[in-house]
């Protein structure tokens, strides 16, 4: 086995019926915003999720900006957030002129600490009315919003226990767990709204793209209408409200329908490249892997490891041509949140960050690709 060619990370892959979809919408025209296939799309991805109604978007990130704004989330409020997350989370949060609020990482399960969230919301709020405000500066908390880190989940009958409390909207960023379960309930229907992703690394992929999901009739027809510019009459532009351009086009969409009758066969092969590299890496030097609660079922999205010898391999597995990363910087490292309230136990975002490393998951990798991975991991620091 030889690895004269580059092992990706996390390959979109194109199996089924994307060509034929798409050549219909360009034989007939239909490729923009409108479109039989959008309908279709955000219909498959709500039932696969459980949800009754599915709005697509152009990408995760309007999804979430959209959510918020739905949740009521107003300027100058807080939204917690886990420290750990992709950037996407916290801009969407700032494109609302509010603020993330950062909690810390589980060092098992890399998901929101749940004892910190716990003991903040019980010392440091306080509600007044219908609404929750942090003590030290008396600002609004507007919402909350768990992420379901590399398709993992948190204890979501604790996390809803402890949230029910407090007056706080829950919005979930769900942009990397569709198919992931807990206790049997879809990632994405433990709130109000949700989010996925479908951008090129994520277990479907439309290129760019997202769906919001929702069980509430009235937010789906509402967020509908502000991701297609708020146009309020199908006879000339007239628009009721500041609406967004975030609408998916349908040839995008008709790459997503194709995607979504593929999904059930991805997770599997996930599922497969998740046991492998667990049966391979076990036991070799340091190596940990993310843990997984057994109510929860995951998608196996990206698999990630944790060594101290991060750099080493890292430099060691690029040098051969097998792709990896580190983990997403800390949002309180990066410099436009830096200065947000962080709530935190010895930094386990940090220590995380510098430890793990993702390995190629693509779901075509072949066996042999698979096998090249763990050899050269164990010739790096086994």
């Amino acid at each position: 086995m030889s690895n004269d060619k580059f092992i990706a990370l996390s390959l979109p892959n194109m199996a089924g019926n994307e060509w034929k979809y798409v050549k219909d919408c360009l034989d007939t025209g239909w490729i923009s915003s409108v479109g039989s296939y959008v309908t279709k799309f955000e219909q498959m991805v709500a039932d696969f999720a459980g949800a009754k109604y599915g709005i697509a978007a152009v990408n995760g990130t309007a999804a979430l900006h959209i959510s918020l704004l739905l949740s009521g989330v107003k300027q100058h409020d807080y939204v917690i957030l886990p420290n750990l997350t992709f950037v996407a989370s916290a801009n969407s949060i700032k494109y609302l002129g509010a603020e993330p609020l950062l909690i810390d990482a589980d060092p098992l399960l890399w998901q929101m600490d749940l004892d910190l969230l716990e003991d903040f919301l019980s010392t440091q709020t306080e509600t007044k009315g219908k609404e929750l405000f942090y003590k030290k500066d008396g600002r609004r908390i507007g919402a909350i919003m768990p992420v379901h880190i590399l398709g993992n989940m948190c204890d979501m009958d604790r996390f809803s226990q402890i949230v029910s409390q407090y007056p706080l909207p829950v919005v979930e960023d769900a942009t990397e767990a569709l198919g992931t379960t807990y206790k049997g309930k879809s990632a994405g229907t433990f709130s109000p709204l949700a989010a996925f992703s479908f951008n090129g690394n994520k277990i479907i992929s439309t290129g760019g793209g997202g769906v919001i999901v929702t069980d509430d009739e009235a937010l789906a027809k509402h967020a509908k209408h502000l991701t297609t510019t708020a146009k309020a009459s199908a006879d000339e532009y007239y628009h009721d409200e500041v609406g967004y351009n975030y609408r998916l086009v349908n040839v995008l969409a008709a790459i997503g329908v194709a995607q979504m009758e593929l999904l059930p066969s991805f997770i599997e092969r996930k599922k497969q490249v998740v046991a492998f590299y667990k049966q391979e890496l076990s036991g070799v030097a340091d190596i940990r892997f993310q843990q997984e609660l057994a109510d929860v079922n995951t998608n196996g999205w990206l698999f990630t490891i944790q060594t101290e010898k991060q750099q080493a391999l890292l430099d060691h597995l690029n040098a051969n041509k097998i792709l990896s990363r580190r983990f997403w910087m800390p949002m309180n490292k990066l410099p436009m949140y830096k200065d947000c309230v962080y709530i935190q136990h010895q930094d386990q975002s940090d220590y995380i960050y510098n430890t793990c490393l993702s390995i190629p998951s693509s779901t075509n990798i072949t066996d042999e690709e698979l096998a090249i991975v763990t050899r050269e991991i164990k010739a790096a620091i086994g």
